[in-house]
């Protein structure tokens, strides 16, 4: 017995060293708080972001560059992403339906992907920077999230109609309308976006929390939810089940 414990913990010694030499070209720990002799790695880090445990941060870590660009790129983000919009269509295709129900998606980052702006800016490194991203942004070239627009197309299949709420600023929505089909989602409901007349501010909380209300007292029931930031899906009137997408990103 003694001898098989001894040889199965050295082959799982040898398995750490093997995964150790593949990995170590990317920076897996990084100092955290206000403590910093606490190492934490950074796929401790992004949960901890996701999880909106930590907060108000500017840029991501420099340590974590790399592997938040890996975890965008190699796979792993598609992977989530797809766990939860299979969860969000599993959900949906077990309701009893009637013609007022709506789901509801977010748009950056949920519906279309500002990965090459952000690849572009050092995976979050970079300072945000506002006059950059309306740039990105008027060029109308955000592409669909592969897993969210295969939601899309299974939800009108169940003839659940559609609403998409937005960030963006009403002067924007033109680009806005062209992209989305150009990506490939043709037709909605309703498409919401900011006007600075009645939400000028940057609380997107309240201002999409206005929303929804102003869609229940209009008679529709909202009855999912998707989107990368908590502040899609909190607030008043969030759907009967709320969706949150990966995004190590939303605070930059």
């Amino acid at each position: 017995m003694k001898v098989l414990v001894l040889f199965v913990a050295t082959v799982l010694a040898a398995s750490w060293q093997c995964h150790g030499t593949m990995y170590q070209t990317f920076p897996l720990q990084m100092k955290t708080g206000s403590d910093s002799d606490v190492d934490v790695s950074c796929a401790s880090w992004r949960l901890g972001v996701e999880a909106h445990n930590l907060i108000n941060w500017q840029t991501v870590p420099l340590k974590c560059q790399e592997y938040i660009a890996s975890y965008l790129l190699d796979g792993q983000y598609r992977s989530d992403s797809k766990t939860v919009c299979r969860e969000a269509y599993f959900y949906a295709k077990k309701l009893n339906l009637t013609n007022r129900d709506i789901f509801i998606f977010d748009v950056d980052e949920t519906l279309l992907s500002n990965l090459p702006y952000f690849a572009n800016h050092g995976f979050g490194v970079e300072p945000h920077n506002k006059t950059a991203f309306s740039k990105w942004v008027a060029s109308g070239e955000a592409f669909a999230l592969p897993e969210t627009l295969k939601l899309y197309n299974k939800i009108l299949s169940l003839g659940i109609k559609v609403v998409f709420l937005s960030e963006r600023r009403l002067d924007q929505k033109d680009v806005l309308v062209k992209n989305l089909k150009d990506a490939g989602y043709p037709t909605w409901e309703k498409l919401i976006v900011r006007d600075p007349a009645s939400f000028g501010g940057d609380d997107t909380f309240e201002y999409k929390s206005a929303e929804r209300v102003k869609l229940v007292g209009s008679g529709y029931r909202i009855i999912g939810n998707i989107g990368d930031q908590w502040s899609d899906i909190v607030g008043r009137y969030k759907g009967f089940r709320t969706f949150k997408l990966p995004n190590p990103l939303y605070y930059s």
